[in-house]
């Protein structure tokens, strides 16, 4: 009987822990986002977003976070800059990364502008700005 029970037991916690592991149909749970024609994005709240826009510090212009969408968004922390360097290309064009978490529904603009962080004053060269739709 306690051999029953156990099994039992036990498959039981198997299937709470695979009901928990989020795995079947819904949302994907990262959302890759990099180019404007991408936007508007729909989310879903608990969705992660990873933002990679195309850098060049040695430039001297680097992206602004201007709005972050913190009334729906939550930073999953600082900016992340990736350089080929690390492929040997010396002053080669690298990628800047920003995570962040749907945390709430609504709807907000997540906007960046490239430009020399020494001039505010002068008109950015770039600009990146992404309606977002969470639900």
């Amino acid at each position: 009987m306690n051999t029953l029970l156990s099994r039992l037991g036990m498959g039981l916690g198997l299937v709470a822990l695979a009901a928990c592991t989020g795995h079947g149909p819904g949302p994907q749970r990262t959302v890759s986002l990099s180019k404007q024609s991408q936007c508007p994005l729909p989310l879903v709240v608990g969705q992660h977003v990873d933002l990679k826009l195309p850098s060049l510090p040695t430039s001297g212009f680097r992206w602004k976070l201007v709005d972050a969408a913190p009334a729906v968004l939550q930073s999953l922390g600082p900016e992340v800059y990736s350089n080929p360097e690390d492929a040997g290309l010396v002053g080669g064009n690298g990628q800047s990364l920003w995570r962040f978490k749907a945390i709430a529904a609504g709807e907000a603009h997540l906007k960046l502008v490239s430009q020399q962080p020494w001039a505010p004053e002068v008109k950015p060269v770039d600009a990146f700005d992404c309606t977002l739709s969470v639900k």
